[in-house]
């Protein structure tokens, strides 16, 4: 069925991947530029055009936003399945994005709430099933799937990089609907691109794809031998309520903070917990007992390996509650905290790194463009004329940026600039890192989130030792950058140990008819864990003003580190519980 797309090869690939790497890029580019402006954007005052909020309030509204966008997967993944198919899923979720970009330029409070709930319902229609699609596209040639998602998530890590780069510079330099507006502009390249160069993917994606395994393969097989638990009516009730409560509690923490608790879903307390505590106690333990009930219902190999399922989810909540810090109290201790200042020697340097940094990843990434019009510009003229269009325009910011910067004498570095770190570390280290797993070398899977974990608190660590000398209750300080440059590389270390790891393990252990819902399962801990991230970041104010921001750190040191120790304690339990999974 496939074969036909694999006439037309860039770099052994079928040149589809590459429209879709380059589609993905654009919607990362505008996901990540405009997420490394919004925080800072809330808390600036109104003098330099932002809202004012609080820290908490802000960090609140973040937690919300970035845990919807996991949750709304589920939504997008299942109306792809049975309804509109992959394709018409991602135009669908590009329209929403760009139209939600588009809103958040307005800067005003309901253009900025429409443009969030248009960003989440996007994402939820865009993300899962531009990685179906691919996985589809590879049907016939899975040798070749691990070498496509390589290069996709290049691509994934290229628009992180420009869009953090790019929206954080103009917004925080010339304002920000400039930001806002920037990440609009190339999410409608990537959606135009995507919508002319649909016919070169054949029929994939057109409808939705059942996923059921042909009758000789040994994962038909596996399907037919393993016990079926089918979900009750008063099971799917109770996932449902679960679901909702779940739902209005997101929503509710941040409506509840803005409006001084005037507005609340739960408008009542018992003792010292808020109603909202309360239900969401009550709720993850009727969840809780509902999946415990279930477990006993598999055979005994299915159950274990959901278990060991289960604990890395329970691992991948803390890791993301902790790395998703720097949007959030990363961004503020850049911004607030520390010297970004250069002059003389250093701000010559910084220009000339910075320019490196920016013109090296962009001619690597036009240099797959080039290839890419050698094989398809004949049979696809016009989406290479719009991807050739958004390319001019990237150039363009670029050498305007670089030479804007160094017609200055000193150099202010964008506290958002922080942050394309990450995707540089990833891009720099993440070969050497395939290397290890693929060697003799490569550890078990508790060791692998384990040492993740540790890098996460060495990060931690480091940042809280950067700021040890900052006052009780400061809001300002002059730390060296450097801190900042080395929470990132452990932290990045850290990711590469555990995040592009989880789905892979979910996809071995999982039998293959549950493999959709234990994905929505994996999106619903990174959806806990990112609201996670943003209660724990909340707390920042609270905490320094009485201990210090220092204290607030080493909290946040101490938690992965634990974690980390649990992961590896448990490894003779968890590789029993893989039954020879690695």
């Amino acid at each position: 069925m496939t074969e036909s797309i694999f006439k037309t090869k860039v770099l052994g690939h079928p040149a589809g991947l590459f429209v879709l790497f380059f589609t993905e890029m654009w919607e990362r580019f505008s996901y990540y530029g405009m997420r490394a402006l919004l925080v800072i954007f809330l808390t600036a005052s109104l003098l330099d055009n932002g809202w004012g909020w609080t820290r908490e309030n802000a960090l609140a509204l973040f937690g919300t936003y970035t845990a919807l966008v996991y949750l709304s997967t589920l939504l997008g993944g299942y109306a792809a399945d049975h309804k509109m198919g992959y394709r018409w899923a991602v135009v669908l979720g590009a329209l929403l994005m760009t139209l939600g970009h588009a809103f958040m330029a307005g800067e005003t409070p309901l253009f900025i709430y429409l443009g969030l709930t248009a960003l989440v319902l996007g994402s939820g229609f865009f993300k899962p099933n531009m990685t179906a699609i691919i996985s589809e596209m590879y049907e016939e040639h899975i040798e070749k799937k691990d070498g496509a998602f390589t290069i996709y998530y290049m691509g994934v890590n290229a628009g992180a990089f420009f869009g953090i780069l790019f929206c954080g510079y103009l917004g925080e330099n010339y304002g920000w609907r400039y930001g806002f507006s920037l990440a609009g502009i190339f999410m409608l390249f990537g959606l135009l691109q995507f919508w002319l160069a649909q016919d070169i993917f054949g029929d994939i994606g057109k409808k939705p794809h059942p996923h059921l395994p042909s009758e000789n393969t040994n994962t038909a097989r596996q399907v037919l031998q393993d016990k079926r638990v089918p979900f009750s009516l008063g099971q799917n009730i109770i996932i449902a309520i679960c679901s909702l409560v779940g739902f209005l509690w997101v929503l509710n923490d941040p409506i509840e903070k803005i409006s001084d608790g005037k507005y609340s879903f739960f408008p009542f307390s018992w003792g010292s917990f808020s109603g909202g505590d309360v239900v969401i106690l009550a709720t993850l333990a009727l969840f809780l007992l509902l999946l415990g009930y279930r477990l006993r219902q598999y055979s005994k190999i299915t159950r274990e390996k959901l278990i060991a399922v289960g604990f890395f989810a329970f691992i991948t909540i803390f890791f993301w509650a902790i790395f998703e810090q720097a949007p959030g109290t990363l961004t503020i201790f850049a911004k607030s905290y520390t010297n970004r200042v250069l002059d003389g020697t250093w701000s010559h340097i910084f220009k000339v790194v910075n320019a490196l940094m920016t013109l090296i990843p962009l001619g690597i990434v036009s240099w797959v463009l080039y290839l890419l019009f050698q094989k398809t510009f004949e049979k696809y003229a016009f989406p290479n004329i719009v991807l050739a269009l958004s390319f001019v325009i990237v150039w363009g910011i670029a050498i305007w940026m670089i030479r804007t910067d160094f017609a200055k004498e000193t150099s202010e570095i964008p506290a958002t600039w922080f942050g394309v770190l990450n995707s540089l570390y990833i891009i720099t280290f993440a070969p050497l890192f395939s290397r290890i797993w693929e060697s003799k070398y490569n550890p078990n899977a508790n060791l692998k989130f384990g040492i993740g974990m540790f890098l996460l608190a060495a990060g931690m660590a480091v940042v809280a030792i950067g700021s040890r000398n900052i006052g009780v209750g400061a809001q300002t300080a002059s730390v060296s950058m450097l801190w900042l440059v080395f929470v990132y590389l452990f932290h990045t270390l850290g990711e590469l140990c555990i995040s592009p790891l989880g789905l892979s393990y979910v996809s071995k252990l999982v039998p293959p008819r549950m493999i959709s819902f234990m994905f929505g399962i994996w999106y619903l801990a990174i959806a806990i864990g990112n609201k996670t991230a943003g209660k724990l970041g909340e707390n920042i104010d609270k905490i320094a003003n009485v201990h210090g921001i220092s204290y607030f750190f080493w909290i946040l040191c101490i938690i992965p580190l634990v974690i980390g120790v649990l992961a590896i304690l448990l490894t003779p339990l968890m590789r029993k519980y893989m039954h020879g999974v690695r």
